[in-house]
């Protein structure tokens, strides 16, 4: 079966090496055509050793050797697949080597994605799967949750929109190799459990009450496991378990040893060994929320890079994706209590000044969602002090996570609210000087439209009302829609226009 339309995703796990092949018809559906996968010990050797040992490695290179030749018979060469790493290897000390001898001797190229883009496909296969539960999703607050092997990913949803989303360093390999370490009983694991968890959940009521939480969602083969064996609403694409039968199925799981494990559930025995410490993990979240069902859709994250293939750029669901980046980014400015009136005028000036210079200066609709996001945290450092704010806040945005949004962005951002005020970019500062030739011009040209829509705002007051533009020779005019007095704003237009100069080679004027 070929044609042009079938793809292959192969996902380079914790625990195992996995593979999909599916169709991508039109743009609603995936039609999965095979499965593959092998288990692995890299996330073992790395959250043990800190790297990937000589033998995994080899172990890891025949598996890839032998989908390589499994993908011929649907006519995919190695470069046409989608390979991609999750924590495992993105903590490996030498993924670099690994990568570049995976490249040599098998052809696949390998992408190590990061934790918030886990959140990203994650959240289009959630999305996917449970189409006739949006209702429900936007009525409710919700928690989406997935323990891999080296980690556990969180996204917290109010009514549909999201509040936050987090990558723990709690993964059944880790704990798993912990409690192996420490000869302990199953007592200690719940203890362990709960001291971790409380911790986490503690931080998260930062983010949203986990109580007012009615929606819990849970993804994995841990999950889904529980879902084939209990009683409960049952769809094509999803689950939906009773708590209590869910808590009871997990307590009792709880007793067996991996023996037990791998003969009534007739599963492998590296999927045995994360089994007790996964459900256990995602039953401690559960009981920290008021959820009183538990749904578990039939996806992964392999079905999410697939979906996002399938989707593309231009479709709804990219449109969806936008608003929660948008929702993510004004609940990090709530959360260190940022002047939201003042961050969404700038951000209207910002993006309005945007859209007049994208034809002529190469600007892209990426580059305008990372200036709307810089525009609203732009002053999310006066939490700390009013002076010097910008380093303040440049320093916060990347530590910070933004869902949807991966290291990359974060580092450009904070550069833009570096820099949208006070001394322009120099040699001296690392944090710009260490990023790529392409990104220090995007970061120049955004923050200096920024510092200009900044300047529009200077009482914080928005009388500048909406804009039109003219260019006019080496003058870029903006006309503001109240016929005010704009003396505070020209003024500040002085002060700040410098760099929109010199990028653009304009002389921006209100008039």
């Amino acid at each position: 079966m070929t044609g042009p339309n079938i793809t292959a995703v192969i996902e380079i796990g914790s625990t195992g090496i996995r593979l999909v092949i599916a169709r991508i018809g039109g743009t609603q559906d995936v039609e999965i055509l095979d499965r593959a996968g092998k288990p692995s010990r890299i996330g073992r050797d790395v959250f043990t050793l800190g790297h990937i040992t000589r033998e995994a490695m080899r172990e890891s290179i025949a598996v890839l050797s032998a989908f390589r030749e499994f993908l011929s018979g649907y006519k995919i060469r190695p470069e046409e697949a989608r390979v991609f790493a999750t924590s495992a290897l993105r903590e490996a000390t030498n993924r670099d080597t690994f990568v570049d001898r995976v490249s040599l001797q098998t052809g696949f190229r390998i992408t190590v994605v990061e934790d918030i883009e886990e959140n990203h496909l994650m959240y289009l296969a959630v999305q996917h799967a449970l189409q006739d539960e949006r209702k429900r999703l936007a009525r409710s607050n919700a928690m989406i949750l997935e323990v891999g092997g080296g980690s556990t990913e969180i996204m917290l949803l109010r009514r549909g929109r999201m509040v936050a989303s987090h990558s723990l360093h709690i993964g059944t390999v880790r704990v798993s190799e912990h409690i192996k370490a420490a000869g302990s009983s199953s007592a200690y694991l719940r203890q362990f459990l709960e001291d971790n968890v409380r911790t986490v959940c503690d931080s998260l009521e930062e983010d949203i009450p986990l109580d007012s939480i009615r929606t819990f969602i849970v993804i994995g083969s841990d999950a889904r496991l529980a879902a084939s064996r209990l009683e409960g609403e049952k769809t094509e694409h999803y689950s939906v378990i009773p708590r209590e039968s869910f808590s009871s199925f997990v307590e009792s799981t709880g007793q067996l040893s991996i023996e037990e494990c791998v003969a009534d559930f007739r599963i492998s025995w590296s999927d045995a060994e994360g089994l007790v410490s996964g459900l256990a993990i995602e039953k401690h979240f559960l009981d920290r929320t008021g959820a009183d069902f538990v749904i578990i859709p039939d996806v992964s994250i392999r079905e999410g890079l697939l979906l996002a293939i399938l989707k593309g750029p231009d479709n709804e669901l990219a449109a969806e994706m936008h608003r929660q980046i948008l929702a993510s980014t004004a609940a990090l400015g709530r959360k260190f209590h940022f002047d939201e009136k003042h961050a969404k005028t700038v951000t209207g000036y910002a993006l309005a000044i945007f859209d007049a210079l994208l034809r002529d200066y190469g600007l892209d609709r990426k580059a305008r969602l990372l200036l709307e996001a810089s525009s609203m945290l732009h002053d999310i450092g006066t939490i700390i002090r009013s002076s010097g704010h910008h380093k303040h806040g440049e320093y916060i945005i990347a530590n910070s996570e933004i869902f949807g949004l991966n290291k990359n962005d974060l580092t450009i951002i904070s550069n833009v609210v570096r820099y949208h005020r006070k001394m322009p970019p120099a040699p001296t500062h690392l944090n710009f000087i260490a990023l790529p030739r392409e990104d220090r011009i995007l970061v120049t040209k955004l923050a200096a439209i920024l510092r200009v829509a900044d300047a529009l705002d200077r009482g914080h007051d928005g009388k500048v009302g909406k804009l039109t533009f003219e260019k006019v020779e080496d003058r870029f005019i903006m006309r503001a829609g109240n016929r005010l007095d704009f003396s505070l704003e020209r003024l500040s237009m002085t002060e700040k226009s410098d760099m929109f100069s010199e990028v653009f080679g304009l002389e921006p004027v209100l008039a």
